[in-house]
């Protein structure tokens, strides 16, 4: 019975350690990541509810990647800190197995495997391709908020807008419109759509969807390339039409994993696997996928490796330095499984064998730890 709370108080110790350590990390990168995503707002025109809502969606993304780092720390500085209290001598002298404690690092390892894995196959893909709909399926772009005074502007595709200032009435002064993809349409219907046409008036403003010019001079070009210039007093030209340079179409890392995995088997009987014939998006869906199932892969292995602690050294100068060499040898296991990652997509075999690998080196550590605690046991 005593056993059994001082392994749950381990348990609760590392956990709570991975869940400080995760939460940190991920808060200061999900905060540089937000800093970034402002160009949506200043750039690109989408307002600061799209905003806020894409960037939420983006954090689940960020907490994956930091996993496998945050357990290697929360693991170390738990074993670290156990040791500085004496509490693993009291363990000992109690007569508790190191194995024992051994398999209990490796099952919570199990269990930030299994989460990790949930993340990158399922909630990851769903929520980023949920956060670029936002973008391809909103109509409430502030096209004021993107002008600005004396500023050339060419947020919008084949759109270049130049507004020499804009009065405290929200007006702009003294415009210049070059569009060269058709994107505006008159509503009074007199030209009609053009792909080549250059607006000049001294002061408009905007109304919901719509551009209100005064005072200004049309220049359109046809097919012909004959151009015809109009005076207007007024004109009001749709903004419908507009669309932003921002990419709205899902990313290979916004995409479904059951469609990726289609892909990489060519089973092309789904329309969203238009893309998959080519040489390079099938790479990059076996690295993809490598990504969300192999990387995870790693980290019973870290857990592994960093259990190497447990085992007693009488030298305290081999104490120091185990400490450095376990956790420099553990870092470099993540290091390699990135390095290793930007070659699975190029052969089947580069990427089983990047599957393989934390298997097989999991297993010869984990079998080599319990010689070494045996043979500390018996002496």
């Amino acid at each position: 019975m005593l056993k059994n709370k001082i392994y749950n108080y381990l348990t609760v110790e590392i956990i709570k350690n991975f869940v400080i350590v995760l939460f940190t990390f991920s808060a200061i990168a999900w905060v540089v990541r937000a800093v970034n995503f402002l160009d949506l707002m200043v750039e690109d025109g989408y307002n600061s509810i799209i905003y806020f809502k894409y960037s939420i969606l983006n954090i689940t993304a960020i907490v994956t990647r930091f996993i496998p780092l945050a357990f290697l720390l929360s693991l170390t500085i738990s074993i670290i800190k156990f040791e500085r209290q004496k509490e693993l001598i009291i363990l000992w002298t109690f007569g508790l197995n190191k194995i024992k404690i051994t398999n209990i690092f490796l099952l919570i390892a199990f269990g930030v495997t299994l989460l990790q894995l949930i993340l990158s196959l399922f909630v990851n893909p769903y929520l980023l391709n949920k956060s670029r709909s936002l973008l391809k399926n909103s109509e409430e772009l502030q096209i004021n908020s993107i002008l600005r005074s004396n500023d050339f502007s060419d947020t919008f595709k084949g759109l270049t807008f130049y507004i020499e200032r804009k009065n405290t009435n929200k007006e702009l002064i003294n415009i210049f419109i070059k569009d060269t993809a058709g994107n505006l349409s008159t509503v009074l219907d007199k030209i009609g759509k053009s792909q080549d046409t250059t607006i000049f008036a001294k002061k408009g403003f905007i109304s919901k969807k719509k551009l209100i010019l005064f005072d200004g001079v049309l220049q359109v070009a046809n097919k012909e390339n004959e151009f015809k210039n109009i005076k207007f007093e007024k004109t009001e030209l749709s903004l419908i039409n507009l669309a932003t340079r921002t990419i709205i179409q899902p990313k290979i890392q916004e995409t479904s994993s059951r469609t990726l995995l289609n892909c990489v088997f060519n089973r092309n009987n789904n329309s969203n696997l238009n893309n998959c014939v080519k040489g390079d998006y099938q790479r990059e869906s076996v690295q993809t996928l490598s990504r969300r199932i192999g990387e995870p892969l790693y980290i019973p292995l870290i857990s592994i490796i960093t259990s190497f602690l447990l085992i007693y050294k009488k030298e305290k100068k081999f104490i120091f330095l185990k400490k450095y060499i376990l956790f420099s040898l553990s870092f470099l296991m993540l290091v390699l499984a990135q390095i290793l990652l930007k070659y699975t997509g190029f052969s089947y075999v580069t990427a089983v064998s990047y599957f393989a690998f934390p298997v097989i080196t999991s297993i010869l550590f984990y079998t080599y730890l319990r010689k070494k605690m045996h043979s500390e046991k018996v002496l």
